[in-house]
């Protein structure tokens, strides 16, 4: 019978100890034995070592001359297995875990749905199936009357059969899973042990066979069947985990985003929340709306530097401290100093701070009370009065960079009529064009101007806002940006 030619294994024999290193003249290895050779010997004539890997005369065999050897799962997790989860095998290579002493096989040859035979890589014990399951494997063969790892055993017991973990018979299959998990399982049992390898199926393995009953055609359908069901079972896990992950985004930005309490008030509210982060749900703005019994609306905008979901978490914390520290009454300097003692409390590192900006309107809605701790002043708009920006001399520190700091309050006259904006500064540091140059204060007044001119109030003046900033910028903007408006109308 002519010797197959060989080709590239993605683990190069000398790697497992059946062949010495090739040389550079691609002279004959073990796999493609000259005359008067058996497989059982090497070049040298030493006898193979039963204890290391076997190759099925089914596998496409490689040379291994000029290959690398493939990166393990465990080496790049996420990377290429994730990658064979999302596409279909071109050609399936299977790693079979038996204890096989006498070195009969108890694999027949296999073909794959194409007509192709299947390649299979034999290993005789847990430490040699951590090294030969390499990236290009679908499908793991564990036979479960193999001898359960070292660790697992029982004291005193050590009966070297899959008793020998003691009460747990499938110790071996939980190591085979833990050290593969991306991989599609096939656990090996007698006929007579069918509730062992429904016990496999419960554990993790994707099917059990009968070692006493495979053949060519069962095994290669278990093992399309195996690979398509890991595959299948692993797409729903990584959308069930992006269900979980949306489900809680939106519970936490429901406590970033809150309900204004605005009721029995003239004022009209809108708002508009844009995180920086491409499909996040979440960032580090903050903004809250109330109204107290005494007819005063209190607003109130903050940013937590950074953004991400431990920002977004403590940017929630200030706004109900905020709003709990304004319904009981606390206003200014005495409000911002309790709000600073919160951040220093709750906030991760040091270095973490937050800038707001807090205005209390009175009840006849021609003043207000303004407080800025290293936040943008507020936006100012009224009918033949271009929009402008609040006083901001008296500016004092961003939270948590202070302590015992003070931030004064400011007087200010709204008018009879106005829309007030309050924002972030997202909104002002994106770039103009392809340049460095940023829009700015001035930028976004004059932006604004432009669109009250054209008629643009309420959510469509925010809406307008943010989507020509974007446009400016190019794309989607580098930070958070949190907008509110307020307007009372004569």
């Amino acid at each position: 019978m002519p010797v197959p030619v060989p080709r590239q294994r993605a683990i190069p024999a000398v790697e497992c100890g059946q062949a010495p290193a090739a040389s550079q003249d691609r002279g004959p290895s073990t796999e493609q034995a000259p005359p008067g050779t058996t497989p059982a010997q090497d070049l040298s004539g030493r006898p193979e070592n039963p204890t290391q890997k076997r190759e099925k005369p089914t596998e496409n065999r490689e040379n291994t001359t000029n290959r690398t050897p493939a990166r393990t799962t465990d080496q790049h997790p996420g990377r290429p297995a994730d990658r064979r989860e999302n596409a279909a095998p071109a050609n399936l290579t299977v790693l079979l875990i038996e204890d096989d002493p006498g070195g009969s096989p108890i694999v027949p040859d296999l073909l794959d749905q194409a007509g192709k035979p299947i390649r299979i890589r034999t290993a005789r014990n847990l430490t040699e199936a951590g090294r030969l399951l390499t990236d290009d494997v679908h499908c793991i063969l564990l036979d479960l009357a193999l001898p359960a790892p070292a660790p697992a055993r029982a004291s005193g017991d050590d009966g070297g059969d899959g008793d020998a973990s003691g009460h747990d018979e499938l110790a071996v299959l939980r190591h085979v899973l833990e050290l593969a998990p991306r991989h599609a399982v096939l656990a090996l049992t007698s006929s007579s042990d069918a509730e062992r390898g429904a016990e496999a199926v419960a554990v993790g393995a994707q099917d059990y066979l009968f070692r006493d009953e495979l053949d060519g055609r069962l095994l290669s359908r278990a093992i399309r069947y195996a690979v398509e069901r890991k595959r299948s079972d692993s797409a729903e896990r990584r959308l069930a985990e992006g269900r979980l992950r949306a489900q809680e985004n939106r519970r936490l930005e429901r406590g970033l985003l809150p309900t204004p309490l605005l009721e029995g008030s003239p004022l009209r509210f809108a708002a508009r929340y844009r995180p920086g982060r491409s499909r996040a749900l979440l960032g580090g703005d903050f903004y809250d709306v109330v109204r107290t019994p005494d007819g005063t609306v209190h607003a109130m905008i903050g940013d937590v530097c950074g953004h991400g979901p431990d920002e977004a978490a403590l940017g929630v914390e200030l706004r109900i401290a905020w709003r709990a520290l304004t319904l009981a009454g606390l206003c200014g300097d005495q409000l911002l100093g309790t709000l600073q003692q919160v951040l220093e409390h709750e906030r991760a590192h040091d270095e973490i701070f937050a800038t707001l900006c807090a205005v209390d309107i009175a009840p006849d809605g021609r003043r207000a009370g303004l407080c800025l701790a290293g936040h943008p002043a507020p936006l100012i708009a009224g009918p033949g009065t271009p929009a402008r920006l609040l006083p901001y001399d008296n500016n004092g520190p961003a939270l948590g960079l202070l302590p015992g700091a003070r931030w004064p309050r400011m007087q200010v006259e709204l008018g009879a009529e106005w829309s007030l904006m309050l924002y972030t500064d997202g909104l002002i540091e994106g770039h103009v064009g392809e340049g460095r140059e940023r829009l700015g204060q001035d930028g976004m007044v004059e932006m604004v101007r432009r669109q009250i001119a054209e008629g643009l109030r309420g959510e469509q003046l925010l809406r307008a806002t943010v989507n020509e900033v974007r446009e400016l910028n190019g794309g989607e903007l580098a930070d958070d940006v949190a907008v509110v408006l307020l307007d009372r109308t004569a």
